[in-house]
């Protein structure tokens, strides 16, 4: 799973410097994002052009900040990121943020789902990782 992990490095980088162009070099033409509820732009969306303008929306919010990975996690075509997210939106004055989970599943090296997890357990579930064998 190296070469996923590297691609998701590559991917969360690319969010972090706001480059939308880059953001969706490893997706498949089908992919599936799924942002829970309680997630400022919770949904389901299918597609390259859907997918971008939804982490578009997203990033777009930030006036600043990053959302950093803390750990990968792999079980079989899954993989369970780690993520500390530390901005400041537009207009506001304080930073805020907090440690979630995302999770992709790749096919043929291409990202065909994508997931955010409030819990990072249930993002290990989503997987099929044991919880027990991974510590933060």
């Amino acid at each position: 799973m190296s070469a996923e992990i590297e691609k998701l490095k590559q991917f969360f980088a690319a969010i972090n410097r706001n480059d939308m162009q880059s953001v969706t070099k490893d997706f498949d033409p089908q992919i599936v994002r799924i942002e829970p509820q309680g997630f400022p732009t919770a949904g389901t969306y299918r597609g390259i052009a859907e997918v971008q303008q939804h982490i578009i929306k997203g990033r777009g919010s930030w006036a600043e900040g990053t959302c950093e990975p803390e750990g990968f996690f792999s079980s079989g075509d899954k993989v369970v990121v780690y993520l500390y997210a530390w901005v400041r939106l537009h207009g506001a004055t304080e930073w805020s943020g907090g440690r979630f989970a995302d999770g992709f599943a790749f096919r043929d090296g291409r990202i065909t789902e994508y997931h955010s997890f409030g819990e990072r357990r249930e993002a290990l579930q989503w997987a099929g990782i044991d919880e027990q064998t991974n510590t933060e």
